[in-house]
């Protein structure tokens, strides 16, 4: 096994305790870009192949994780992402239009238990981080393969940056190193 398949293994191993043994009272959020999409029709275009491939990875990834809730927007692409997850847990997503964050982060904090899976797009996936009081994060345009695990435990917040699925684009390369685990400072 090489290093590149032993770090994702320990980082899948990682994100399961994570999910598994989450800290008490501890909310957990799961965040995910779309994955890849067709170019066209522009205005919604639907995922590609390998878009749909992604899917199924993400919901193999998510399967075992206690994901109670799925939110996606009005975009197909959106939707076609969580939808392989969501049909395995027999889970309804839950649509919230992309330009109202406050009303997805008032969504998510009124969740008692459970983990809940947001799927967003490049500018939405870091403003909600942001807005439940993550750290700064960028998606890259080519970058389809990142996997946020946010952690709210009271007034501690901690992130948790894997990858997932077939390697995207390479985009800047500060951002496509090692997951990473960021604790956001009180």
């Amino acid at each position: 096994m090489n290093s590149r398949t032993a770090l994702r293994w320990a980082a899948l191993l990682l994100v399961s305790l994570l999910l598994v043994f989450p800290a008490t009272c501890a909310e957990t959020v799961i965040l995910a870009r779309h994955a890849e999409k067709a170019a066209a029709p522009a205005d919604n275009p639907p995922l590609t192949a390998e878009g749909r491939q992604r899917a199924e990875a993400l919901a193999r990834m998510l399967s075992t994780s206690g994901v109670t809730s799925i939110y996606v927007t009005e975009y197909l692409r959106t939707q076609q992402t969580a939808e392989p997850l969501a049909s395995l847990l027999h889970l309804t997503p839950q649509h919230i239009d992309a330009k109202k964050t406050p009303d997805l982060v008032a969504a998510i904090r009124a969740q008692k238990d459970g983990v809940v899976l947001v799927v967003g797009h490049s500018n939405t996936v870091p403003e909600i981080i942001a807005a439940l009081r993550g750290p700064a994060v960028k998606i890259e345009d080519g970058e389809y393969d990142s996997l946020f695990v946010l952690t709210i435990s009271g007034k501690d917040v901690s992130l948790l940056r894997l990858r997932y699925g077939a390697a995207s684009a390479p985009g800047d390369p500060a951002s496509r190193g090692q997951p990473m685990l960021v604790p956001k400072k009180k």
